[in-house]
């Protein structure tokens, strides 16, 4: 009888627990843990609200127990005695905040697909719902990309010039536009769609593949300017509406060879066939309203190889901003994105691809890399950040190529049940409270953290904190000078801060 209340006490703590939308753990032998969602549970932030006036709100998440765990406290009148100090003036503005989000590949979708309705779901809501990780821009390839399961285009008929074979693929048909369009419909926000093209139809390159060196035969700039127009009426009619796009993913300069899904774009040739076909063509067919950015690559490519566009009045026009990836973040100052903001201030900056190579689960630095990344790009004027896939297999796939990468949830379609990696809970930390039209503010940091912070629409002030160190961290947190939190930050953790209007 013992054994049986003993049981019934340990089913009771449970069920408490998972009622408060608490993290199903679950190691798999990294140094923190994922969280486990399935058709009938999986844990939720719920909706951020605005404390009352005189208190704050922060939700924390740590490397070894937390995730996005909310509490509350007092704002004091004075700051604190503190290791660390970061002070947030308000006054000082900076530019404003667009969003955040990832991208719908064909494997993301197929995934997806993969789950039943109801683990489909959930993994949904747990980015794009006002409980979840509040999304509110995808990406979207245009046509095959090296996260399908093969490689194709959509006009794989040499020489149709005329485009009479163009058609979207099943796998915009059945993974792609399903889940955007249900994106849509679960986000609170409207939520930003943009294409990328990794390629364009392999006959139409001097290569004749869809990987490697090859270039666009300059006789098929035209048409293929039409390819991308085609596109933007296909997807608009299939019920998404569209924000933007980039001309190229990643378009090759000085690359000797590259197994994925590509196309070599010289700046020079990329302004001329902006300016005087890409552009054109899309105004021509009523999509000149779509927002164009260049680069969409690393930022060690930045700023020389999008300063020829910019310069050139004709191809500018057409540009609103500059996509980068993450990749050489590590080794390239983020000064360059100073030098591409100051070709002309009024073109934006939008990260727009990050990940990680296989699939590591409940991998802790990862997630630090990312928050690391966020911050530092947010307080170098990007607008935004997107992740790679929103979802990818248990190896990381499909990847026609044969590689793997990993991704905020992970998919295990036998179990009809899918992961939340700490790379997700590091996103939403970013992505729930620097909410669109929020304006970045000015944030100093004294110590060993590192500090982001926006003045929201409702006139809240939101700050993430990272902290990377193994012992607690005291702070103190100045807001104007006149409002102050004194607390201390856990061990390996990551905390948004909500500070009502003063």
């Amino acid at each position: 009888m013992k054994s049986l209340l003993l049981l019934l006490l340990f089913a009771s703590l449970a069920l408490l627990h998972t009622a408060h939308g608490q993290c199903a753990r679950r190691d798999y032998g990294h140094d923190s843990f994922v969280c486990v969602c399935d058709a009938t549970y999986c844990d939720e932030a719920g909706v951020v609200t605005v404390p009352p006036a005189g208190t704050y709100t922060v939700y924390t998440s740590t490397r070894d127990a937390l995730r996005l765990e909310p509490a509350s406290g007092d704002l004091a009148p004075t700051q604190g005695s503190a290791s660390n100090s970061i002070t947030v003036s308000t006054a000082t503005r900076y530019q404003t905040i667009l969003g955040f989000g990832g991208s719908v590949t064909d494997s993301a979708g197929l995934n997806l697909n993969t789950l039943s309705d109801g683990a489909r779901e959930k993994a949904l809501r747990s980015y794009f719902a006002p409980e979840g990780s509040e999304y509110n821009i995808v990406r979207v390839p245009i046509g095959g990309s090296d996260f399908s399961t093969r490689a194709y285009s959509l006009d794989d008929v040499e020489g149709d010039v005329d485009l009479s074979f163009w058609s979207l693929a099943p796998e915009d048909i059945n993974d792609k536009i399903p889940t955007i369009k249900r994106a849509q419909e679960l986000s609170s926000a409207e939520v930003l769609v943009f294409g990328s093209p990794w390629s364009p139809p392999a006959w139409m390159k001097t290569n004749g593949e869809f990987t490697g060196v090859g270039s666009l035969i300059v006789d098929y700039w035209q048409p293929y300017a039409n390819y991308i127009a085609k596109w933007a009426e296909a997807y608009e009619a299939a019920g998404v509406p569209l924000w933007g796009l980039t001309p190229q993913n990643e378009p090759l300069v000085d690359e000797t060879e590259w197994g994925i899904n590509s196309c070599k774009w010289l700046p020079e040739d990329m302004r001329v066939w902006i300016r005087d076909y890409l552009g054109p063509t899309l105004e021509a067919s009523g999509y000149g309203r779509l927002t164009m950015m260049v680069n969409d690559f690393n930022r060690d490519k930045l700023p020389h190889t999008i300063e020829p566009l910019l310069s050139d009045p004709e191809c500018s026009k057409y540009i609103s901003g500059v996509a980068v990836h993450w990749y050489s973040d590590q080794w390239i100052s983020p000064d360059v994105l100073l030098q591409t903001r100051d070709l002309d201030p009024s073109k934006f900056i939008l990260y727009t691809e990050a990940c990680n190579e296989s699939v590591y689960l409940g991998d802790w630095s990862r997630a630090e890399r990312y928050v690391t990344d966020i911050l530092e790009d947010i307080n170098y004027y990007s607008v935004g950040w997107l992740d790679w896939n929103i979802a990818l297999n248990q190896v990381g796939g499909p990847h026609w190529p044969g590689g793997a990468m990993d991704s905020p949830i992970i998919i295990n379609a036998d179990a009809d049940e899918f992961y939340k990696q700490p790379m997700h809970y590091a996103l939403a930390h970013v992505s729930k409270f620097f909410t669109r039209d929020s304006v970045r503010v000015d944030t100093a940091v004294s110590g060993a953290l590192k500090a982001a912070a926006v003045s929201r629409p409702d006139g809240s002030v939101a700050i993430v904190v990272l902290s990377t160190s193994d012992a607690v961290e005291s702070v103190s947190i100045s807001i104007d000078g006149s409002r102050f939190i004194n607390t201390d930050l856990p061990v390996k953790s990551f905390s948004s801060f909500v500070v009502p209007p003063a």
